[in-house]
């Protein structure tokens, strides 16, 4: 019930959010270890990135997100090369996160790049204006 009631809220954001004419920035926020959510969250950019290609979407990943961008390990690694290449989509992990699973950039899928710290990379775009979506279950 609880997930039916989050995609109701998070289908009535969007709607509202881009029956605007100007494009929009959302950055997304990934912590859990659940491949669920990291495959929920990968279908949330590519149609919003589809559906609006003059807005901008960076999904920020850190905690338990690790496995997510992982080579050989992430459930989304296919998905995630292919929409880090298109100009309206970033993914980030935090290098704390890194740092705490003994990751370093090689392990990392291509195309996804590193930020210092998660939670403020995600303060900072909503700083600057950026939407705010919580991935989760």
């Amino acid at each position: 019930m609880k997930k039916y009631i989050n995609l109701i809220i998070a289908l009535l954001f969007t709607s509202t959010i881009f029956a605007q004419d100007k494009p929009v920035k959302i950055v997304f926020d990934v912590t859990s270890s659940n491949t669920d959510v990291h495959k929920s969250a990968m279908r949330h950019v590519k149609a919003m990135s589809e559906a609006y290609p003059q807005s901008k979407f960076e999904v920020v990943m850190y905690s338990g997100a690790m496995d997510m961008v992982l080579k050989g390990k992430s459930s989304v690694e296919e998905d995630m090369e292919a929409l880090a290449k298109k100009d309206n989509i970033e993914f980030v992990i935090c290098e704390g996160t890194m740092k705490r699973h003994n990751v370093d950039s090689s392990q990392i899928i291509s195309g996804v790049k590193s930020v210092p710290d998660g939670i403020l990379e995600i303060i900072q775009k909503q700083q600057e204006g950026w939407g705010y979506i919580k991935e989760g279950q």
